[in-house]
């Protein structure tokens, strides 16, 4: 795991951080405690498209699989209410 100390942080700056950002994620630590991650702009975007692709994935997947209602917003609170 890629680490830094906070208190190293406070003491050299962020440029701490950019010399670590070349081997991944830097974990910050804390308190003995992995706290934060920092990550690039541009693993932070592949993490999000990852995320959103696998959520459109699971969604297709329940449309295919007969697991969507449809209606009206009103239907489907009724129904829920119902429960």
């Amino acid at each position: 795991m890629n680490t830094i100390a906070s208190s190293e942080i406070k003491r050299r700056g962020i440029g701490a951080v950019d010399e670590l950002l070349g081997n991944g994620p830097v974990h910050i630590i804390r308190n003995n405690t992995p706290d934060y991650v920092i990550l690039t702009e541009e693993s932070y975007k592949m993490i999000i498209d990852d995320l959103i692709s696998a959520r459109l994935d699971a969604s297709d997947k329940d449309i295919k699989e007969g697991r969507v209602k449809s209606g009206t917003i009103d239907d489907l609170m009724q129904e829920i209410d119902s429960v």
